[in-house]
C-alpha cells in the first residue's frame, strides 16, 4: 500500500490537496491494516486521515529550499522508465 505514496514536496505545480488527502489515505491504510474500515472504526480511521493531511499540508508549505522544482511530467517518465528496466515491460499509464 504504501508503495503508492509519492514524493509531494518541490514539483511544479505544487501538490494539490487531493494529492495530499490520497497520501493520507494510504498511510492511515497502512498502519491501520484497514482498507476500508468497519462502521465502528470509521470516524475514527477518516478523522486520522484529516489529521495526517493537515500535517502534511503543514509540512509541505512550511519546508525550504533552493533547489528548482522538479517537471512531474519528466520524473513520471524517469520512473516508468525504470518500471520498464526492472519488468520488462511499460506499465499502463493511469488515468487521474
Amino acid at each position: 500500500m504504501c508503495r503508492n505514496i509519492k514524493t509531494l514536496y518541490n514539483f511544479a505545480p505544487p501538490a494539490t490537496e487531493d494529492e495530499i488527502q490520497a497520501a493520507a489515505l494510504q498511510f492511515v491504510r497502512k498502519i491501520s491494516g484497514f482498507n476500508k474500515p468497519s462502521k465502528g472504526n470509521e470516524a475514527a480511521f477518516l478523522a486520522a486521515v484529516d489529521q495526517i493531511a493537515a500535517a502534511a499540508s503543514t509540512l509541505l508549505n512550511s519546508l525550504e529550499t533552493n533547489a528548482a522544482p522538479r517537471d512531474r511530467i519528466i520524473v513520471a517518465a524517469q520512473a516508468r522508465e525504470r518500471s520498464a528496466k526492472r519488468f520488462g515491460r511499460l506499465p499502463e499509464k493511469r488515468q487521474g
